[in-house]
């Protein structure tokens, strides 16, 4: 069942694939493209545009070599398989921005005070480029709808704006003689960059710290099972995600009389049902009878 359904999917994965490839060669080609103006420029602007994308293409690198990692089953070393390691590419991801935002910002804002000579036709040339450039690869991927493409989209359409305000900064110092505006730019998208950065580290470790996933709620997820006729309460319910689409709950129910085998086959088959409807993939059950003592019930 499984293996089939694996190659079902695998001509759409494929052009996904290959979609975040591009996209990510295209990325880091440029990336190191703009690091190089940049300094020639003299525009910490555009340095700063440089990290952003920076930032998109790592993190198109690592989702595209973690999502081949995550698709390795489970063996005995990793018993839960291999999902959490995109995890993993989220928070490497992090660093790089920090320290690369650290130093761009010790970098642009003496530079508020005593502004230095920038270039402007060559930033205004850049970041042309950088519109048409990220603006292919936002075309590239309009077709995707996975939830990978799209967080892509997004981020490239983030760098399409990033240029656009480089665009106008460039243009207006072109005509006029204010140098301050080009560290002012590096700082706004600098600040921009961070943003995104501790709101991703503050998702990535609440899933790390195996916070229940905001959506579901533990008293929802209880009402629901003892809504199930058979149980007539829940315990040592705890539910978690593996890498922010993937859920998992285990609990103990006691039924309301000790039930024959089949009868509790028939229960578990339900409880997962229920389950399933609200976005749970992985239950796992345990069963009591009323008289019996839960040994986890006084350890947690």
């Amino acid at each position: 069942m499984a293996h089939g359904h694996h190659h079902h999917h695998h001509g759409h994965h494929h052009g996904e694939g290959s979609n975040i490839k591009v996209a990510f060669f295209l990325n880091l080609g440029f990336t190191l493209l703009e690091i190089v103006g940049g300094l020639w420029i003299n525009s910490v602007a555009i340095l700063s545009d440089a990290l952003h994308d920076l930032g998109d293409s790592l993190s198109l690198g690592l989702a595209w070599y973690f999502e081949k990692v995550a698709k390795r089953g489970r063996d005995h070393k990793y018993t839960f398989g291999y999902k959490r390691f995109s995890i993993l590419g989220a928070v490497i991801n992090s660093v790089v921005l920090l320290v690369g935002s650290f130093f761009i910002l010790s970098e642009a804002i003496p530079r508020l005070w005593n502004p230095e000579e920038v270039h402007a036709p060559g930033m205004i040339g850049f970041a042309i480029l950088g519109i048409v450039v990220n603006g292919a690869a936002v075309l590239r991927l309009k077709k995707g709808n996975s939830i990978n493409e799209r967080v892509v989209r997004l981020h490239l359409m983030e760098d399409v704006l990033g240029w656009v305000a480089v665009l106008v900064g460039g243009i207006i110092l072109y005509f006029f003689d204010l140098p301050w505006i080009d560290p002012l730019l590096s700082v706004a998208i600098t600040a921009y960059v961070l943003y995104n950065v501790v709101r991703n580290l503050r998702e990535t470790m609440t899933i790390l710290l195996q916070a229940s996933p905001p959506h579901l709620k533990p008293q929802e997820i209880e009402e629901k099972l003892q809504a199930i006729p058979g149980i007539s309460s829940v315990h040592d319910l705890h539910v978690w995600t593996m890498d922010g689409s993937y859920h998992i709950l285990t609990v103990h129910a006691v039924t309301g009389t000790l039930l024959p085998p089949a009868q509790a086959e028939e229960l578990k088959k339900e409880v997962r049902a229920a389950m399933a409807e609200m976005d749970i993939q992985h239950v796992t059950l345990e069963l009591e009878s009323p008289d019996e003592v839960c040994s986890h019930e006084d350890a947690l």
